[in-house]
């Protein structure tokens, strides 16, 4: 094995291991939300608007995390697939001139 193929190897593996505890990060964020929110509704005996403002809030929090893991997560996949190469056979794809186009049919006079 070359020393380029050992290096993306050791990319790759690092990359699971960042992806897995990123994922695990955020599981435990959204459980430790939910579990303060359950909390904060159970302690405060039926006050309903306080009760929709704690749920409303919590339910933010889980879905700004989440999507925010989610999109960081996307644009590290993009940047590392342009940086081994992958980017390079797509622009060369975009940029490769095209087929001229056939003349138009000369219809009779």
């Amino acid at each position: 094995m070359s020393r380029n193929e050992d290096r993306a190897a050791r990319g790759t593996d690092l990359e699971k291991i960042r992806a897995r505890y990123g994922l695990f990060a955020v599981i435990v964020s959204n459980l430790a939300i939910a579990a303060v929110a359950i909390v904060g509704v159970w302690q405060l005996d039926g006050d309903k608007g306080v009760i929709i403002g704690i749920l409303t809030a919590a339910f933010t929090a889980v879905s700004s995390l989440t999507t925010a893991y989610l999109g960081i997560k996307a644009v590290s996949n993009t940047a590392q697939s342009i940086a081994l190469g992958d980017g390079a056979a797509r622009r060369h794809a975009e940029t490769a001139p095209a087929a001229p186009a056939a003349p138009p049919a000369q219809g009779a006079s």
